[in-house]
């Protein structure tokens, strides 16, 4: 997996094992966030899958 650094990212929504990269915590964990819905951010879904907003993930670290 390739991943651009935050800062660069041009896409809206991340894929959970990019997002869960950026935020140094396993897929796992963010895919419990989506399920019990008390994670500090909330995943959209799309077609079934999650995507993370990446702005929202920039908040969470500060970065905005």
């Amino acid at each position: 997996m390739k991943v651009i650094p935050l800062c660069e990212e041009p896409r809206a929504a991340l894929p959970t094992p990019e997002a869960a990269f950026h935020l140094g915590r396993e897929s796992q964990t963010l895919r419990k966030w989506a399920c019990t819905e008390t994670g500090p951010i909330r995943p959209l879904r799309v077609n079934g899958r999650l995507a993370w907003r990446t702005d929202d993930i920039r908040r969470l670290l500060g970065l905005i």
